[in-house]
């Protein structure tokens, strides 16, 4: 957890024990609207201020005046209607943050792992060329070459073990702890990290085809796949927030005024 999600977490916590003590509170009038506001700016004061920028930067319809709109209206519906309930204000602002705090805890874990995950990516190969080892790219390895793989090195490639036995960390692979055996005459994929015997391995396939490339592919896609959907999100978020907020408008202002022309009246500025 960063140091911002804590801060979050605090704001969060805090704002829902005023909340709840605010609800047992026996208190009326101006002062009420006060302490109801200490909650209320606690925990959205930033989404105010988002909302706010939105504004100044020609971007208004968004998620951040949505709430700015929803909670300050129902703010301002109980002080018209003189019921002092500004519990439903601060709980909406206070569910949404918990929302967002769930969002950025997920995304922040996912990330990380994703960062773990890229550790498995080897930097170079030993290839066993005329009695001598030769540090390359393992990109530039043909498929059939003899590549050595020394205690604490990674698995560049995928392939089958000619000499040698040893233990391999397969955690980044497969998530199990407990190391595994190979000696000669078994595949090894990449991506594993040796820990004991050095092993002398045929490679059976290019650094393209080979396991730890092929997963950090699906990384990588994952990642685009994700930015394409929030990237709709945004596009739909632009249309859905004016047609809820004029919505909103209409249901508020249309039934007083069919009530008005009802009874025979007429609004002040029809004139």
């Amino acid at each position: 957890m960063t140091a911002k999600q804590k801060k979050m977490l605090t704001r969060i916590i805090v704002a829902a024990a005023l909340l709840i003590a605010l609800a047992f509170a026996p208190v009326t009038g101006p002062l009420r609207l006060i302490l109801y506001l200490v909650p209320y700016l606690l925990v959205g004061y930033d989404i105010l201020i988002k909302a706010a920028k939105g504004i100044r930067n020609g971007r208004i319809f968004d998620e951040n005046f949505l709430m700015a709109v929803a909670t300050l209206g129902a703010i301002a519906i109980a002080l018209y209607d003189k019921t002092g309930d500004y519990t439903e204000a601060v709980a909406v602002m206070l569910f949404y943050q918990i929302g967002e705090w769930f969002q950025a805890y997920a995304v922040g874990k996912s990330r990380r792992n994703i960062s773990e995950l890229m550790d498995i990516r080897p930097d170079y190969a030993n290839v066993e060329r005329n009695g001598t080892l030769e540090r390359v790219d393992p990109e530039a390895v043909e498929t059939g070459s003899v590549i050595v793989v020394q205690p604490g090195e990674k698995v560049p490639i995928d392939g089958v073990v000619l000499r040698g036995s040893s233990s391999l960390n397969t955690s980044a692979l497969t998530g199990e702890s407990v190391p595994r055996s190979v000696a000669a005459g078994e595949e090894i994929t990449s991506g594993c990290i040796n820990l004991t015997g050095v092993l002398h391995i045929k490679t059976t396939k290019r650094f393209g085809d080979s396991t730890v490339s092929q997963i950090l592919e699906l990384v990588e896609n994952a990642s685009s796949r994700k930015s394409r959907s929030e990237a709709f999100i945004t596009r739909f978020a632009r249309v859905y927030t004016p047609i809820v907020f004029f919505g909103a408008l209409a249901l508020a202002v249309v039934p007083p005024l069919v009530r008005l022309w009802g009874m025979g009246l007429e609004p002040a500025w029809s004139d």
